[in-house]
């Protein structure tokens, strides 16, 4: 049984159709990755994923259980955590205080003790900045922060939408090794990235959206060798 099932999922905002019987699903211990282009609908499928907006139709099944009507928190302590677009971080709050909010539902305080040394030592840069507000972070410090607060809910299940967005290069290799790494320690990852080449560099399969509906679906490495991908998403023409 997939660890997550989409079916026929629709999504308007007022007048607008924004997703349009999106269907998908993730095994466990999977990377896949959702990429479009902006406007597609990606951000959109994972905000209904997560409780965030509510279908207008459609299922979403995650672990055995329906939960397209269950609310955003009811949701996250079941494991399924959505490190959004634009990091979300608690600006005026340090780096621990919001890797401390990661761990807000759970009361096993020495697997949280473990759980966040091993998210520092995934991100050494934040071991050195725990006291410093989160605010006065680099924009990859604050993408490293992101993930390792999300890392310190112990998710079965990590949504991540746009890690790379607007980071240098040498720091978006730097997240999507630790992307690797997060899924080979047993976290699954649905990967929305605007960077196609990066994701389905780094995902098992890949679904392609485009205006609110899949038009593409497969093995990630025979994707990228598609001409209509590689045209439409990773600048190459013949």
């Amino acid at each position: 049984m997939a660890l997550l099932e989409i079916k026929d999922l629709d999504v308007h905002y007022g007048g607008i159709h924004a997703l349009k019987g999106v269907s998908l699903s993730i095994e466990a211990g999977e990377i896949v990755t959702l990429i479009g282009a902006n406007g597609a609908g990606k951000t959109t499928t994972l905000r209904a994923i997560s409780g965030l907006v509510k279908p207008s139709a459609g299922t979403v099944r995650f672990d055995g259980a329906e939960i397209t009507t269950t609310a955003a928190h009811a949701i996250v302590a079941r494991g399924l955590i959505h490190a959004p677009e634009g990091r979300g971080i608690f600006a005026n709050m340090t780096v621990a205080e919001n890797l401390e909010i990661g761990a807000f539902l759970r009361k096993d305080t020495a697997q949280i003790k473990k759980d966040k040394d091993h998210a520092l030592s995934l991100f050494p840069r934040l071991k050195e900045r725990l006291a410093q507000n989160a605010g006065t972070l680099s924009g990859g410090e604050q993408q490293m922060l992101a993930i390792a607060r999300a890392l310190l809910s112990r998710p079965k299940l990590l949504l991540l939408d746009e890690p790379s967005l607007g980071l240098a290069p040498q720091i978006v290799a730097l997240i999507f090794k630790i992307v690797r790494t997060i899924a080979a320690d047993g976290t699954t990852i649905l990967l929305v990235e605007q960077n196609a080449h990066m994701a389905l560099g780094v995902a098992n399969r890949a679904y392609v959206l485009e205006v609110g509906q899949i038009v593409l679906a497969g093995d990630a490495k025979e994707l990228a060798k598609n001409d209509q991908i590689r045209k439409a998403y990773l600048g190459v023409h013949d």
